[in-house]
């Protein structure tokens, strides 16, 4: 007598797909994992997701760069970070977070080009934004052959974006005479 094992149920097996990944899962792909159809399974995410929050679970499941992940919620991050960094800082650094900032609003960009906004060689930081994961390679520009760079996928999940359109307006944070220090350099 052979034992079957019955398929588990669509919420049951959205959770297990979805606690082990290590980015986020596009719907499609959940789908056809599933042999389900995209909208039931689409349906299922945004409600496990409501029944998650409106549960005060210490998790979240969250619609993020093109798919789907379990995040810890906000209320929580403090204790799982202490957890996972036994008390260890890595954070980025000041000239990370302005690369970072550049790269993310003039993509695609080069070292130059980033270098020449910031006023200072960005060769280094951008070597560890690389190798974080953060940045990566867009291809050459035409004329000088230059590497270009652009926010990666890791970047959006990080920021908890499902695009780059979510990006904040730099336009609030800038000098009156923003147009004045872009002429001068």
């Amino acid at each position: 007598m052979t034992d079957v094992v019955p398929e588990p149920d669509l919420y049951a097996g959205l959770e297990a797909i979805l606690l082990v990944v290590d980015e986020p899962v596009a719907e499609m792909t959940l789908a056809q994992i599933l042999e389900r159809p995209t909208d039931e399974v689409a349906a299922a995410l945004r409600k496990l997701s409501a029944e998650y929050t409106e549960a005060g679970r210490g998790f979240d499941l969250r619609e993020v760069a093109g798919g789907w992940r379990f995040y810890t919620r906000a209320e929580c991050a403090a204790l799982v970070e202490r957890f996972v960094r036994d008390g260890q800082q890595t954070r980025l650094t000041q000239a990370a977070l302005e690369t970072l900032a550049v790269v993310a609003y003039r993509q695609p960009v080069s070292r130059a080009r980033v270098a020449a906004i910031r006023g200072v060689n960005s060769d280094g930081v951008m070597r560890t934004l690389v190798t974080r994961g953060l940045v990566e390679e867009a291809g050459t520009e035409p004329e000088s052959q230059a590497l270009l760079y652009r926010t990666s996928s890791y970047f959006l999940e990080r920021m908890g974006l499902r695009d780059l359109d979510e990006l904040p307006e730099l336009a609030p944070f800038l000098p009156d005479d923003v147009e004045t220090l872009e002429e001068h350099k």
